[in-house]
């Protein structure tokens, strides 16, 4: 049975035009990544029966509290049970509510200046999903600032933006509080939203994804595939350990 994920692009708040466009690119990735995705914007399927045969949550550009009191109780349960978390670009404006969602993601939204030509750098080449990017990747889509440093909840960080490569005047005017280098995109080995007595599963967040044109981007959707890829290899759940808790056996 391949991985099951499950892809939840609900939104509370704002609503990027891009939602529609990555779930059609991941959906064409199906058969590459020889998973199963089961998308939905039904806070009613999270529930821990339903969560429980999924090896890995993808929160899909959402914002705002997404999830009603049952279904973060599920979610809580889900990590604690060694599941695996993706989250994309504004899934860190989701859940602000719930410490532990914000543990799991790393780090919260804080702003962003105007989409515009930007430089990431690539800190760490080894990972299955920065293998494929060059050491500076020239791209136009927004560059997030974080409301923390997501390397304090033991986050490696992937990718940072170069900030002298695009304008950011409420720079000047903000105390920014994500760390030196500016982090755009992280991993946890074990998600931090899990409770400290469980087994965690993995977690990795992506900053980027706004526009449209970059879900057909060979080099962003290399990115988004290798991080994918890389949770599910948690060996926390039924994909690649007949003994995990969660996962479709």
């Amino acid at each position: 049975m391949p991985p099951r994920i499950l892809a939840y692009s609900a939104t509370a708040g704002y609503r990027h035009d891009s939602i529609e466009a990555s779930i059609e690119a991941l959906k064409a990735k199906e058969f590459a990544l020889e998973v199963k995705f089961d998308f939905t914007e039904d806070k009613s399927k999270f529930t821990d029966e339903n969560l429980s045969q999924y090896d890995a949550i993808l929160f899909l550009n959402n914002s705002g509290i997404v999830l009603d009191d049952t279904g973060k109780a599920a979610l809580q349960n889900y990590f604690n049970l060694g599941g695996n978390f993706i989250a994309i670009h504004c899934a860190a404006d989701a859940l602000r509510d719930s410490p532990f969602f914000g543990r799991q993601l790393g780090a919260y939204f804080d702003y962003h200046p105007d989409i515009q030509e930007s430089v990431v750098d690539v800190l760490d080449k080894t990972h299955p999903s920065t293998v494929m990017l060059p050491d500076k990747w020239h791209l136009l889509d927004e560059m997030y600032n974080f409301e923390s440093d997501p390397r304090a909840v033991g986050a490696k960080v992937l990718l940072t933006a170069d900030e002298s490569s695009y304008q950011d005047p409420q720079a000047k005017e903000k105390t920014l509080r994500h760390g030196s280098p500016h982090p755009i995109a992280w991993y946890q080995e074990r998600g931090a939203g899990a409770e400290s007595h469980n087994i965690a599963g993995r977690s990795w967040f992506t900053g980027l994804g706004h526009c449209i044109e970059i879900w057909s981007d060979d080099l962003f959707l290399g990115h988004v595939m290798g991080g994918i890829k890389w949770v599910l290899q948690s060996k926390t759940t039924k994909a690649f350990n007949c003994n995990g808790n969660v996962g479709n056996a």
